[in-house]
């Protein structure tokens, strides 16, 4: 069995499984916010007291504040204390070029007033475009606000190898990125986990489930045509493309299923506690659309993988053909295939 916490910073522990919240933001369908805020308690209670948000997902930091609110009220400080709460600062491709330390400071101040808190446990930041020099000169106002004490950690998310090393280098204490990590997509090993390994940042894992297609669901499916249903879908479409096809996805979920029926879990559960396993992770970010899928996500840390269960799970891996290169790039590629269906300005009118 895992270990089911992890230290993430000096003093700060986290589970190892962090409930998403992208499923609750708009363009998910419509959202009951007393049963979201009824759920979000319930993944509490199942173990899985780590939640990720961001500014750009629209109502989810107040629906988590909210139920911070309704722990405290209910069960008293100490236990919403045992809450921590990660949220992303994405600054809009339109503001990069005139980004400034008061846009930065507005909008974790934002994140401060939704999330009902004094102080953000981890503030992980994001930039569009390269081109645009000024994400270390961000990652310092960031990094004031910290010694402010409204930001009690600071992380990245889908910086590449050489701009996280950039920021590093400028003296930024980085205890995290969180990134795309899955049996299909194994872009962080490439370089990026080195360059985390001598500067202790760790992972946080989104994707481990490819937005649904590692699921028992898929198993034995046709290959479905485009369009899909939601962004999601065809997103991680394109990394099954780049993995190798349909053909070997499907022989990836066979082998998955049958690692998955020795332990009693569904293809899911094993493809998270896989990333789980991998060097310099951290957490798998999960989301979850109800109670049940609360409690079958705390079953990943659960699941202790033996060399037979590795060795099914490499042999497939081995015959994938990508996808290739640093983390990120594909998607920064915004004429690409993966960045042409990216959402650049979700901060535009921000309130």
């Amino acid at each position: 069995m895992i270990a089911k916490t992890f230290e993430l910073g000096p003093g700060y522990t986290i589970s190892r499984v962090i409930r998403g919240g992208w499923q609750l933001a708009g363009g998910h369908g419509a959202i009951d916010r007393g049963q979201a805020v009824a759920d979000l308690i319930a993944t509490f209670d199942a173990g899985i007291w780590t939640y990720d948000c961001a500014d750009i997902y629209t109502g989810v930091e107040e629906l988590i504040g909210a139920a911070r609110l309704r722990l405290a009220s209910e069960r008293g400080l100490d236990v919403a204390a045992k809450m921590k709460v990660h949220t992303k600062l994405v600054p809009d491709l339109e503001r990069l070029a005139g980004i400034s330390r008061d846009y930065i400071r507005g909008i974790v101040d934002q994140s401060l007033r939704r999330l009902k808190t004094e102080r953000i446990d981890l503030v992980q930041f994001h930039w569009w475009d390269y081109e645009q020099p000024r994400y270390v000169e961000a990652m310092g106002w960031l990094n004031e606000l910290r010694l402010e004490g409204k930001v009690r950690n600071l992380g990245t998310t889908n910086f590449d190898t050489p701009r996280l090393a950039e920021i590093l280098a400028a003296g930024i204490p980085l205890v995290s990125q969180q990134l795309q990590y899955s049996v299909l997509d194994q872009r962080p090993a490439n370089s990026l986990a080195a360059l985390a390994r001598q500067n202790g940042v760790n992972f946080l894992c989104y994707g481990s489930v490819a937005g649904g297609f590692l699921s028992d669901k898929w198993l034995g499916a046709a290959e479905p045509a485009m369009p899909l249903e939601n962004r999601s879908l065809v997103k991680y479409k394109l990394i099954i493309d780049d993995f190798g096809g349909w053909d070997l996805f499907q022989q990836l979920l066979r082998a998955l299923k049958a690692v998955g029926d020795r332990h009693g879990v569904d293809i899911a559960t094993i493809a998270s506690a896989w990333v789980l396993e991998q060097p310099r992770v951290a957490a798998v970010i999960v989301g979850a659309r109800n109670q049940a899928h609360a409690l079958a996500n705390a079953k990943i840390m659960d699941i202790a993988l033996d060399a037979n269960d590795r060795a099914k799970i490499e042999a497939v891996i081995a015959q994938s053909q990508g996808p290739l290169g640093d983390v990120y790039t594909l998607e920064r590629d915004r004429h690409g295939r993966h960045g042409s269906i990216m959402h650049y300005n979700l901060n535009a009118g921000r309130t």
